[in-house]
């Protein structure tokens, strides 16, 4: 049996994941060494991110927000499937998978809008500096440490969605590395569409 592929990943989201991993960890490995690179990197992931929100609602099918956004119920309906190893197969995002797309934004933009507020507030720089001017030096340690927090959280999002990768391509036998390279995944006419 001839096995078909079918594009679900265009090319902006392609390297819209690609970038926004290569920025994350360059971001994070800078932070007290290289603040320069540091504060770089994060503009480039602003970019980044605020180029995705737009092509979650004008992108290609698989890309658009509504084509993975879910009740909670089915979100935890699929994690159950997944643990018991039932879980459906999806071409576009699964509904975990989803929300992982949703947790990782929002952990990102609270990890660079605390990052502006915090380069206010100690260097005197940067878009928000006008609004950090004239606080207290705890409430830029504050700063600081929410900044840091989102970060490590991001962290931890990371790798519950590496694990949550290597889980779906072992259930579906399938790699979804690949298909994050190449755009293209099995087609088969049992899967689940998610739109």
């Amino acid at each position: 049996m001839d096995i078909q592929q079918t594009k679900i990943w265009d090319i902006f989201i392609r390297i819209f994941h690609w970038s926004l991993l290569a920025t994350f960890a360059i971001t994070y490995l800078t932070e007290d060494d290289f603040p320069t690179i540091h504060v770089y990197a994060g503009y480039t992931m602003m970019a980044l991110i605020t180029m995705r929100l737009i092509w979650g609602f004008i992108g290609s099918p698989y890309a658009r927000f509504n084509s993975f956004i879910v009740k909670p119920y089915a979100v935890i309906e699929y994690i159950k499937d997944v643990v018991k190893f039932r879980a459906k197969r999806y071409l576009g995002h699964n509904p975990a998978g989803g929300v992982m797309v949703i947790a990782l934004l929002i952990s990102l933009s609270m990890t660079l809008f605390f990052g502006l507020l915090t380069y206010g507030a100690a260097e005197f720089s940067g878009p928000l500096a006008g609004l950090t001017g004239d606080i207290s030096s705890s409430m830029a340690h504050l700063f600081k440490e929410v900044h840091e927090f989102f970060a490590n959280f991001t962290l931890l999002l990371v790798a519950l969605h590496v694990f949550g990768v290597l889980v779906a391509s072992l259930q579906h036998k399938e790699n979804l590395v690949s298909s994050m390279i190449t755009g293209y995944k099995r087609a088969e006419q049992n899967d689940k569409h998610s739109y």
